[in-house]
């Protein structure tokens, strides 16, 4: 299958979210394809970050918008295939969405990102025209925990067509340090930000199958 992670507003962290929802599958064994298809090739940078410890999943980048048309291509060769998308090049979020079986969309817990998801939520509607099994839900990411900034966020994104999945990942530090070129599971398998991504893999893998 073919997962995208889309929203079409910057810093909502998307690369990061794509590298560990990668990362838990990958610990299952699955066969995983992270695709980089963010001009700025963040997570290609990730990969180049880790030097000579291989990475968990493959990695390639194709910001370009052929995904649609090279990306079924390969999905015999993978049980699951991540886009992690990007912000403002519309053609090229069009081809990831039009490639993928799922789109999961980060919003930050803020009334701004709420409002900015709207160009997102034009882009599936325009791509489900053509996509009309296409699945698609939110993700709250960076919730601030022990706070109702969340549950308001989440309380607002319900006038919008697209579910929102139960789980979502808190604002942690080890999200931060990942950046670093190691994925949180290893870091510290056990911890909250571990638990986090695990219960949200379990959920984008329902949505998407």
């Amino acid at each position: 299958m073919i997962i995208s992670i889309i929203n079409q507003k910057g810093g909502v962290g998307k690369t990061t979210l794509s590298i560990s929802l990668a990362a838990a599958w990958a610990g299952r064994k699955q066969r995983v394809l992270l695709v980089d298809a963010d001009p700025q090739g963040s997570a290609l940078d990730w990969v180049a970050t880790r030097g000579e410890r291989a990475s968990p999943f493959a990695t390639i980048g194709m910001a370009k918008p052929i995904l649609h048309v090279e990306l079924p291509k390969m999905k015999k060769d993978f049980d699951v295939i991540i886009i992690d998308g990007p912000p403002r090049v519309y053609e090229v979020a069009k081809s990831a969405v039009m490639a993928s079986d799922a789109v999961l969309i980060p919003v930050l817990p803020s009334q701004f990102d709420v409002w900015a998801a709207e160009e997102t939520v034009k882009l599936l509607e325009e791509c489900a025209a053509y996509k009309p099994l296409l699945k698609s839900a939110f993700i709250i990411n960076r919730k601030i925990a022990n706070t109702a900034i969340g549950r308001d966020a989440a309380k607002a994104l319900k006038h919008y067509p697209i579910p929102m999945l139960p789980a979502s990942l808190c604002q942690r530090v080890a999200f931060a340090e990942s950046a670093h070129g190691k994925t949180v599971f290893e870091m510290d398998p056990d911890s909250a930000a571990s638990r986090e991504l695990q219960i949200l893999a379990r959920e984008v893998w329902k949505l998407a199958t």
